[in-house]
């Protein structure tokens, strides 16, 4: 079984994880994720891989704590073994030599965007990247994009690092300064993204978000992770999760974002109900 080599904490319940995964590490292509099943008895999550090491046999992925599941994780120490890892699955991000690129990452979304700006950088394009955090504390992989060799701007909403505000006012003062953008990339919250393709379809400026619906096989065979692109319903897993905004009905993403959260909220105090230490109170 895959092994946990590394854990290193990144912000505030967000963790980075080296994992012993060699055929995925040598195949893996970004934009692509991966199925982890922490334990025995959990479930199977979806997964970016962030960075992979094709040498070491090693693939990071960065996991933030928000239910059941990430928390069981979260409970596993180095050199512990994840039951599953499937991958690398999905279509891989189109990278080529456009011009000038533009990458937007919002809160964890950061992490699977790295590997994108990366590729993007390395194939010639001129890469400027606005990452977004609420503060100062949640940000991540600033010094890993900086490294890089990109523009980099950093705004938060309290104003706690960098610029005071919202990706989308850098993006409308790049848009409106110049030199042209030739394509947007953007990972995020879904309402990020969302207020991101409106800022750039009155341009036509094209638009790549990655989308994190509800998955389960990662097959797309369950059909959970179905997202409404133009007039065409497609399954996130093996379609995406890569597609063009300015066609993707956000709207419908988020609803279906939060079919099953009764479901979590009670499979979360299930599980933190069985974890209590019942000495406490003694």
């Amino acid at each position: 079984m895959p092994r946990i080599l590394k854990i290193e904490v990144l912000a505030p319940k967000v963790r980075r994880y080296v994992v012993e995964a060699p055929k995925i590490a040598r195949k893996r292509k970004a934009g692509q994720f991966v199925l982890v099943c922490a334990t025995p008895t959990g479930e199977r999550i979806p997964l970016t891989i962030s960075n992979a090491d094709p040498e070491a046999g090693t693939i990071n992925l960065i996991v933030q704590e928000v239910g059941k599941t990430t928390i069981e994780m979260a409970a596993l120490k180095e050199g512990d073994e994840l039951t599953d890892v499937v991958g690398p699955l999905g279509q891989p991000t189109h990278i080529a030599k456009v011009g000038r690129v533009v990458c937007v990452g919002g809160g964890i979304g950061i992490a699977p965007l790295f590997p994108i700006i990366d590729a993007m950088k390395q194939a010639g394009n001129d890469v400027t990247v606005v990452l977004g955090a609420r503060n100062e504390e949640l940000l991540i992989l600033e010094d890993e994009v900086r490294a890089l060799g990109v523009e980099l701007v950093i705004c938060t909403d309290d104003g706690s690092k960098g610029r005071k505000g919202f990706v989308t006012d850098v993006l409308k003062e790049m848009i409106a300064q110049g030199p042209p953008i030739n394509e947007v990339v953007t990972i995020g919250p879904a309402i990020m993204m969302k207020f991101v393709c409106e800022v750039t379809r009155p341009h036509a400026i094209s638009t790549l978000v990655s989308l994190n619906p509800i998955m389960v096989d990662g097959t797309g065979m369950c059909g959970g992770c179905r997202v409404q692109v133009g007039n065409e319903a497609k399954f996130a897993c093996v379609d995406g999760p890569e597609f063009d905004g300015h066609l993707v009905d956000f709207d419908l993403l988020m609803r279906r974002q939060q079919m099953y959260k009764q479901q979590e909220r009670e499979a979360l105090e299930r599980y933190e109900a069985d974890h209590t230490c019942h000495l406490e109170g003694v």
